[in-house]
């Protein structure tokens, strides 16, 4: 049987440097598949998704809100030439109802120990509308190692840099944190992988460069010191969400090669400070993800926590709006207030203001948005901040023989950057 597995486009924020990352869903959604399965796979952010090719199933997976509109086109004119479409991943669990209006059948929930029942009643024939796996989560031992042999890897590069291969160590989150979906679609139960199965599946990554995509590593620490040390001696770099604030942790995480963390950073506090200078004292980046349009954010409160973005000297910082996604306790509060100005998922990308802020305009925190954007980083400053960055990890692989050349059209863009990341006046 030939599968057509498809990743759709969505709208990049304007001020996002313009590269696209390997997705991560549906490698891990093939590597639950049968190796009897034929997977032609497109993802359209690099390439152009052929209609006509044949197959027996299409199979969507979707990821983000902002992916939905696409994905439903997509099945949509799949349908109308006769085939049968499956809708899955995260997005589909967000916007089940919606969905099951665009395919033939909807699967709801992680597929390990449950696809191979949905292509077997494919074949019998009796393909249901719902398959709802959402809270029967699979044994963690299920998890193989995402086939990432189903990409094109060549397209996956920034000026010819490949970028990070993402990667996963656990699912779950026993946090609960205002904006965010993850309690709904991964349960509150932190959920790790046998750690000998994540040090095998990055063992047979072609990339020295990762991004564990965990939702944090500041959930079991003892577990989590358990895996640094296991990965250690592999000696690739990785960037990942918060770590926790833990000496030791932080010192295996250093050993183990963290490149960068994304720290969502929420206030001006001594705490958030403390958190930024203990990665930074062992040599781990820093990329604030920072939330605007919270309750208590005005004006003038937007540009303090710009001034202090400056102060701490990041390496990097992603400015979103508040947005309130399907299922995270900060839309239930904004419908019950009878704030949410729309559901045109297109524009749910944390680029717009969708609801109404309680201390300003929308059209003032669309502004304060980009004035973060625009002071945070100055007239090219982003590019030249990420070839800090990226010479940052270099430096590292030289130094534990970890690095190899450059073709000559990656060397154009680093040679404009000297051997201590700072851009070169020619």
């Amino acid at each position: 049987m030939k599968v057509k597995l498809i990743y759709a486009k969505w709208p990049k924020m304007k001020n996002q440097p313009g590269f696209h990352l390997p997705p991560h869903g549906p490698v891990c959604f093939a590597a639950a598949l049968d190796d009897e399965i034929e997977i032609s796979f497109t993802d359209e952010h690099v390439q152009k998704l052929d209609f006509n090719e044949d197959a027996d199933l299409i199979m969507i997976s979707c990821m983000l809100t902002c992916q939905i509109p696409r994905s439903w086109e997509i099945a949509d004119q799949y349908r109308a030439m006769g085939k049968t479409v499956i809708l899955g991943g995260i997005g589909v669990n967000l916007h089940s109802e919606e969905s099951q209006l665009h395919a033939d059948s909807v699967f709801l929930g992680e597929a390990e120990g449950y696809i191979d029942k949905v292509l077997d009643d494919f074949k019998n024939g009796k393909l249901k509308k719902v398959y709802d796996y959402r809270r029967a989560f699979p044994n963690m031992n299920l998890i193989g190692s995402a086939r990432r042999d189903i990409l094109n890897r060549e397209l996956y590069n920034y000026r010819g840099v490949q970028m990070v291969d993402l990667v996963h160590a656990s699912r779950g989150c026993r946090f609960n944190c205002f904006p965010c979906c993850t309690p709904f679609l991964g349960g509150r139960q932190f959920r790790p992988r046998p750690i000998d199965k994540v040090v095998e599946e990055l063992e047979g990554i072609d990339n020295n460069r990762l991004f564990f995509v965990d939702n944090s590593f500041a959930q079991d620490i003892e577990w989590t010191k358990d895996l640094f040390r296991a990965i250690a001696p592999l000696k690739k770099k990785w960037v990942s969400h918060p770590i926790g604030l833990d000496d030791e942790l932080l010192d295996l995480a250093a050993a183990a090669g963290s490149w960068y963390v994304y720290q969502a950073v929420i206030d001006t506090s001594d705490h958030i400070r403390k958190v930024i200078k203990s990665l930074k004292d062992r040599g781990i980046g820093v990329e604030a993800t920072v939330i605007l349009g919270t309750d208590d954010h005005d004006e003038d409160s937007i540009k303090r926590l710009v001034d202090f973005l400056l102060e701490v000297e990041l390496d990097l910082a992603e400015f979103t709006v508040m947005t309130p996604f399907p299922h995270s306790p900060i839309r239930q509060k904004l419908i019950e207030e009878n704030r949410i100005l729309h559901n045109d998922w297109i524009r749910y990308t944390g680029a717009q203001t969708v609801f109404k802020p309680a201390k300003m305009s929308v059209d003032d925190l669309d502004r304060l948005h980009q004035y973060a954007w625009d002071t945070f980083y100055g007239p090219g400053e982003k590019e030249l901040k990420m070839g800090k960055l990226y010479m940052s990890v270099i430096k590292r692989e030289v130094m534990d023989g970890t690095y190899h050349p450059v073709k000559r059209r990656r060397r154009r863009w680093l040679s404009e950057y000297d051997s201590t990341g700072n851009k070169e006046i020619k």
